[in-house]
C-alpha cells in the first residue's frame, strides 16, 4: 500500500530508543584513508541513538543489484548510519516510504549540466528524476583548463566555483581533451608538435591532480576531431597510471561505427586505461543491422584484449547535436567564421552541400532533423520544427533553410536527429555493459536555463528507464535497473562513497514509486517533469519532497583523490 503523502517528513521524539534487534547494518563504518574517490570530504561521526533523517518502511534496493528488502535507512551528518529495522529510533525528520522503493541517488555519468548549472543551480529537472550526482566535462569539452569562453582556467577553479555555488546536486567532472587541444593549439586541423603535446599532457596531469575523475573526447566535434590516435593515447596515459576511465564520443556513429570502436579500443590499449563508450548507437537505417557486430567486437575486446570496457545510452531513439555536425569535420577547421565562409564559397560550398545531403539521407531525410535551438532571435519560430516541413512552409529548400539558420546564428544551431530504432535500443539496455546516462542538461520550468526546444532526455531519462524498460517492457528487473543507475556508474567513475545504501556511504537517496514512476517530456512537449519520484536526499539533506524543493541546496564538487 502506498504511504500517506500528507506528511512524509515529521519531527520525532528524540528520546526514543534505537532498536537493534534486526538491524542489517548498524553504526557508521570506519572508512579507510583512500575510500572517498570522487567524494566530497565530510566528517564521519560515531553512531548514536538518534538520526538526523530516518527513511522508514520502504523496500531498499542497495545499488549492488541485490533484490530489495524491507528496511529503514538512518542518516547522521550526511551519511548512512544504519540500514535495518529502525522504526523505534529517534529522528529529527522522517520520510514515510511505505509501499515505495528506496535506492541510492542516481548518477548521470554523461551530463552536460555544466552548461546550465551556473544559470540555475536548482537543477530541478535532474532532481525530479532522482539524480543526485552529475558527471560533466563530456564529449571532449570541459570548463577546465579551458579558455575565456569556458570561464575557468583550471579544474580546481571549476570545483571551487561549484562549491561556492552550492548546487542542488553533486558535480564530478572529467577533463575534456578537446578543451585541452583548443587551449594549446586552437581550432586548427593539424598535428600537435612535440612541445604542444607535452603541454597538453601536462594539462591533463594537472586536471587529474586537481580532482578530475577521468577524461573525455568528442571526436565528431572540433577541435577534438583533429586529434590523431597517437595524440589520444598520449593524453590518456595519465589515466592508465591512476586507473581512471577514458570516455569517448567516438569519431563516427554510423557508416564507420566499427572502425570508430576499433580506434577507441586502441586508445585504451595504448594508454592502459579503462574505456567507456558514450551514448553507443547504430545511427541511420543502413547501420541498424550492425549491432551484432558491435556486441561481438566489445566481447572480443574484453575477453581477448582484456580491455576494461563499458558503455551508456539514453533511452530514446533520437540524438541531439549541432546542425553544423551535418557537415564534415574538415569544414569546421578554424572555427565558426571559417566554417561559414566555406558554406558560401562557390567551390567548397558545393562540396559541403553534397556531403551534407548525403548525411541527411543516411538518417532518413530532412524531416528526421528537428531544430532544437537557434541563437538568432529572429529564427526562434524554427525551434521544435522538422526542417523539411518548416522549409516547405517557407517555400525554400531544406538545405538552403539550414544554411540561412547557420549563417544568422553564426553556426550556433542545435538539432535533434531521429536516426535509431527501438529494437536496437532495447537490446542495448538489456546488455550487461550498459548503463543509463542522459547526455542532457539541467533545467527548471521556471528557471533561466529554460530555452529552445530540447531533447526530452534532459527531463526524463532515469524515470523512463524505470517506467518503460522495467515496469512495462520488463527488459530489466528493478534491482538490475537500480544498479545500472547508481552502483554501476559510481564504480565506473570511481565515486567510491556513492552508489550504494550501506553504512558509511554518503546519504544520497531517492524514494520513488515503482508503479507510477515515468517520464512525461516528449519531443513535441519537452518541458515536462518526470513523475513518481517522491523524495530525494543529497548528502543527507532533503532536496526534493512531494514536488517541492528542499530548504537548502546541499550538492558539492566531487573531487577524485
Amino acid at each position: 500500500m502506498a504511504p500517506s503523502r500528507k506528511q512524509p517528513l515529521a519531527a520525532s521524539d528524540a528520546s526514543a530508543p534505537l532498536s537493534r534487534r534486526t538491524v542489517l547494518t548498524a553504526g557508521l563504518a570506519a572508512a579507510s584513508a583512500g575510500a572517498l574517490g570522487c567524494a566530497g570530504r565530510e566528517k564521519r561521526p560515531a553512531g548514536g541513538e538518534h538520526f538526523d533523517v530516518l527513511v522508514q518502511g520502504g523496500t531498499v534496493y542497495d545499488g549492488t543489484g541485490a533484490p530489495g528488502v524491507l528496511a529503514d535507512v538512518g542518516i547522521v551528518d550526511g551519511r548512512v548510519a544504519a540500514v535495518g529495522a529502525l522504526a523505534g529510533a529517534a529522528a529529527r525528520e522522517r520520510i514515510d516510504a511505505r509501499g515505495l522503493a528506496v535506492a541510492p541517488g542516481f548518477i548521470d555519468l554523461h551530463s552536460h549540466a555544466d552548461g546550465t548549472l551556473f544559470d540555475d543551480p536548482n537543477a530541478e529537472s535532474v532532481l525530479r528524476q532522482g539524480v543526485t550526482t552529475v558527471v560533466v566535462g563530456q564529449d571532449g569539452s570541459s570548463r577546465a583548463p579551458g579558455n575565456s569562453e569556458r570561464h575557468f582556467q583550471r579544474m580546481g577553479a571549476f570545483f571551487d566555483a561549484v562549491d561556492a555555488l552550492s548546487p542542488a546536486v553533486n558535480v564530478a567532472s572529467t577533463v575534456g581533451l578537446g578543451t585541452v587541444r583548443e587551449t594549446i593549439i586552437g581550432m586548427e586541423n593539424r598535428p600537435a608538435t612535440p612541445e604542444e603535446l607535452a603541454r597538453m599532457v601536462a594539462l591533463v596531469e594537472a586536471s587529474l591532480a586537481e580532482g578530475a575523475c577521468g577524461a573525455s573526447s568528442g571526436l565528431e566535434y572540433v577541435p577534438g576531431a583533429f586529434a590523431s590516435l597517437d595524440e589520444l593515447v598520449a593524453l590518456c596515459r595519465p589515466l592508465g597510471a591512476r586507473g581512471l576511465t577514458y570516455a569517448t564520443h567516438m569519431r563516427n556513429e554510423d557508416e564507420k561505427l566499427l572502425e570508430a570502436i576499433d580506434e577507441a579500443i586502441a586508445v585504451a590499449l595504448g594508454a592502459g586505461c579503462p574505456l567507456h563508450l558514450s551514448h553507443l548507437k547504430t545511427q541511420g537505417p543502413k547501420n541498424w543491422g550492425k549491432l551484432d557486430q558491435v556486441f561481438a567486437r566489445l566481447q572480443r575486446a574484453r575477453t581477448e584484449e582484456r580491455v576494461d570496457l563499458s558503455f551508456d545510452r539514453y533511452p530514446y531513439i533520437a540524438y541531439q547535436t549541432t546542425l553544423a555536425n551535418l557537415f564534415p569535420a574538415w569544414s569546421r577547421d578554424g572555427g565558426a567564421d571559417a566554417f561559414l565562409a566555406r558554406l558560401v564559397d562557390p567551390v567548397t560550398g558545393e562540396r559541403l552541400r553534397v556531403e551534407a545531403l548525403a548525411k541527411v539521407e543516411s538518417i532518413g531525410g530532412w524531416d528526421n532533423v528537428m531544430v532544437s535551438a537557434v541563437a538568432h532571435a529572429g529564427d526562434r519560430a524554427a525551434e521544435g520544427q522538422r526542417l523539411g516541413s518548416y522549409a516547405a512552409a517557407l517555400g525554400v529548400s531544406p538545405y538552403e533553410t539550414a544554411v540561412v539558420l547557420l549563417k544568422r546564428s553564426r553556426g550556433d544551431v542545435g538539432m535533434v536527429g531521429f536516426a535509431m530504432n527501438e529494437d536496437n535500443l532495447t537490446r542495448l539496455v538489456a546488455h550487461p555493459l550498459w548503463m543509463a546516462a542522459s547526455d542532457g542538461s539541467a533545467v527548471a520550468l521556471d528557471g533561466p536555463a529554460r530555452r529552445g526546444h530540447p531533447h526530452p532526455r534532459s527531463l526524463g531519462t532515469f524515470p523512463r528507464v524505470l517506467g518503460l524498460y522495467v515496469r512495462e517492457k520488463k527488459v530489466l528487473t528493478l534491482e538490475q535497473a537500480v544498479h545500472k543507475l547508481s552502483g554501476y556508474p559510481a564504480s565506473r567513475m570511481r565515486l567510491k562513497d556513492r552508489g550504494q545504501l550501506k553504512a558509511g556511504m554518503a546519504a544520497d537517496v531517492v524514494v520513488f514509486d515503482p508503479a507510477t514512476v515515468a517520464d512525461q517530456a516528449t519531443y513535441t512537449q519537452p518541458f515536462a517533469y518526470a513523475t513518481g519520484v517522491l523524495a530525494v536526499l543529497v548528502n543527507g539533506a532533503v532536496a526534493l519532497r512531494e514536488g517541492e524543493r528542499g530548504p537548502r541546496r546541499a550538492g558539492r564538487a566531487l573531487r577524485a583523490t
